[in-house]
């Protein structure tokens, strides 16, 4: 019996470790993917920063230039596309076609399945987040954040909050197509919240307030106040966390393995 206790969870975790680089390879070979998460923030960074109004200062952006905002902007869209457009059909996938309910025969749990896609997804949401700080800073001159801990808070609870949306959209979709569905539904007023087209600080006040109750909202205001300089809002924080926590609750309450 005391053999028995100590290897079994030994191979669970080196088999959970095979899964992970399984899915690594996986990962690596879908270039769509790989280009909205990693690249696809950087791009539009640089499109936006090319015109010439944007790298002006504004008076009504408070001195600052509207490209020094849309960096924050192209951190939150890398984990846009990351949690709400590239992992939840993987997901769905997977359970689609009966790969999570023959896992659940074997040592290997569907969850370390699920746990080496959320982490495959973050480390690319942490890659892209640097490269869009690299360029920003590089290429447009624009600072780095000055309130480091205080950004790095944001963008672990704004990672977070939407890898929950993520798995959300997962959990209430049966097949891969009404997973897309439902992903484009959440994903346009995700790109809204999170300031794609028009920064949040530059938003009129009602409008702002409103969309500091979202979790992109919320995060992208925490994101400009740690860039500036100013540890943010615990109100920010506390949004992210809530729907956090609300979302991964209703995830694991709905998600069904096969």
């Amino acid at each position: 019996m005391t053999t028995i206790t100590h290897t079994r969870p030994t191979a669970v975790k080196g088999s959970a470790t095979a899964v992970l680089k399984a899915e690594a390879r996986l990962f690596l070979r879908e270039p769509a993917s790989l280009f909205w998460v990693l690249a696809f923030p950087t791009v539009l960074l640089c499109i936006l920063g090319s015109i010439p109004s944007f790298r002006e200062p504004s008076a009504d952006l408070d001195g600052l230039r509207a490209v020094d905002l849309y960096v924050p902007v192209a951190v939150l869209l890398a984990v846009i596309m990351s949690g709400i457009q590239a992992m939840p059909p993987v997901l769905t996938g997977y359970r689609e076609r009966g790969i999570l309910r023959r896992m659940s025969t074997t040592p290997v749990r569907p969850g370390s399945l699920i746990g080496a896609q959320i982490a495959l997804h973050g480390a690319a949401v942490v890659l892209s987040a640097l490269l869009a700080l690299a360029v920003g800073r590089i290429v447009f001159d624009v600072a780095l954040p000055r309130h480091f801990p205080g950004y790095l808070t944001a963008f672990v609870l704004a990672t977070l909050a939407t890898l929950a949306i993520g798995g959300t959209v997962s959990a209430v979709s049966r097949t891969t197509k009404i997973t897309q569905a439902v992903g484009s539904l959440v994903f346009f007023p995700a790109m809204f919240t999170a300031g794609v087209w028009l920064p949040v600080s530059a938003m009129p006040d009602a409008l702002q307030r409103i969309v500091e109750l979202t979790p992109l909202g919320a995060a992208a205001q925490a994101l400009d106040q740690a860039a500036a300089g100013d540890w943010p809002s615990w109100t920010h924080f506390g949004v992210m966390a809530l729907w956090a926590v609300l979302l991964i609750a209703a995830a694991r309450r709905w998600f069904k393995w096969e």
